[in-house]
């Protein structure tokens, strides 16, 4: 038997706080700038369009969760955020050690926070992107909705691509 070096204990994960903070903060800023910015140029309700029928810019104010589900709820989804935001701070402390995760976890986390500083502040969400064709139309999101949208679907690759996480998939009867 050769002499081999000896081998290093399993690194746990380390948490990328400083990509995880990078891309919340970046979130939040571009989500209240382009809030603020939206504000200044329209009032609630109306609409300017930017191509066409198909997106347009609409000042809308939702006081309830996604999608305008549970009207006047503000206080409530804001106490819900600060649940959920702790929630996300304690997963990337305990799993963020990958940048996929870090950065995943960095837009949900931006996302709630850009949402909660408006419900805090305004006691509703500014929602502005509005897309479709005629009356079909998505629903009018912002930039924390899209943040939160894309970290779903990026959560939902890594659960089905484990190893864009860095994870090993877990075979049965292993």
């Amino acid at each position: 038997m050769t002499e081999a070096e000896p081998l290093a204990p399993a690194a746990s994960p380390t948490p990328r706080w400083r990509l995880f903070a990078s891309i919340a903060i970046v979130v939040v800023v571009i989500d209240q700038l382009t809030k603020a910015w939206l504000v200044s140029i329209l009032d609630p309700g109306q609409s300017l369009a930017i191509v066409g029928d198909w997106l347009r810019l609409v000042h809308g104010q939702n006081s309830g969760a996604l999608f305008g589900l549970f009207r006047d709820s503000a206080a409530g989804f804001a106490i819900v955020s600060v649940v959920v935001s702790g929630a996300i701070l304690w997963y990337e402390a305990r799993a963020g050690g990958t940048a996929y995760v870090s950065l995943t976890l960095g837009l949900l986390f931006g996302g709630a926070l850009g949402n909660l500083a408006d419900r805090i502040r305004l006691g509703y969400v500014v929602d502005f992107v509005d897309a479709g064709i005629g009356p079909l139309r998505f629903w009018t999101f912002n930039v924390a909705d899209a943040s939160i949208s894309l970290a779903i679907v990026l959560l939902l690759a890594a659960s089905v691509w484990p190893s864009l996480a860095g994870q090993r998939a877990v075979r049965s009867g292993a």
